[in-house]
């Protein structure tokens, strides 16, 4: 009977690949993880990778580069970590034309400290620009949304203004919607013909630098 208890080397894998992803919100590639453990190949890497896979301590992901990720409870730990897909940019500044939305990797979260319950309609996009800054959102910042929930005033969302994106504060004034920006230097948006939600701000992950 196979053992569902990693071996010393597996563990460090293990560790590795939950500290890798808490500190850069992602998980490592199998080469990083050969360069990290000085593996002659990244044959030993996969090879470590499926054992813990097996053992129910990563799960798979296929068609991605970096194909395995941590299971929301992994032993010896309190902590609890879910992946959150990262479906592109978001402009916080001037609105920009819609881009087509493919996830990209994901952001490994540690669940308790975001105060969240991530769902399947959970995702991240990252900032660029700063007209947000009001809100204490920077360039860089990853916001985690949620989809199809109605949002209100004063929340912050991602929305397409006539079919353009931008990451706002939505605001219902007199039974009118318009989007507000937190930086003076950038103006308020009102739709000339369609304001959709795509999702409300529930989270804010900054990177480390």
């Amino acid at each position: 009977m196979i053992s569902m208890k990693p071996t010393p080397r597996q563990q460090q894998v293990l560790e590795f690949i939950r500290s890798y992803g808490n500190r850069e919100g992602q998980t490592p590639s199998l080469r990083e993880i050969a360069r990290h453990f000085r593996f002659r190949s990244m044959t030993a890497a996969l090879d470590h990778v499926r054992a813990l896979q097996r053992k129910g301590l990563l799960r798979h992901r296929p068609r991605r580069a970096r194909s395995h990720g941590l299971l929301s409870s992994v032993p010896n730990s309190r902590r609890s970590f879910l992946e959150i897909p990262i479906f592109g940019s978001i402009p916080a500044g001037y609105a920009e034309e819609q881009q087509p939305a493919e996830s990209q990797a994901c952001l490994v979260v540690d669940v308790g400290a975001l105060d969240i319950r991530p769902t399947a309609r959970t995702f991240a996009l990252q900032v660029r620009g700063d007209s947000m800054i009001g809100k204490h959102i920077l360039a860089g910042d990853y916001v985690i949304f949620e989809h199809g929930i109605a949002p209100r005033s004063g929340d912050v969302v991602a929305a397409l203004i006539d079919n353009e994106n931008t990451l706002k504060t939505f605001i219902m004034e007199r039974g009118k919607p318009w989007l507000r920006a937190e930086n003076p230097r950038f103006p308020s948006l009102i739709p000339a013909s369609e304001l959709v939600i795509q999702g409300v701000m529930v989270g804010l992950i900054r990177k480390r630098k």
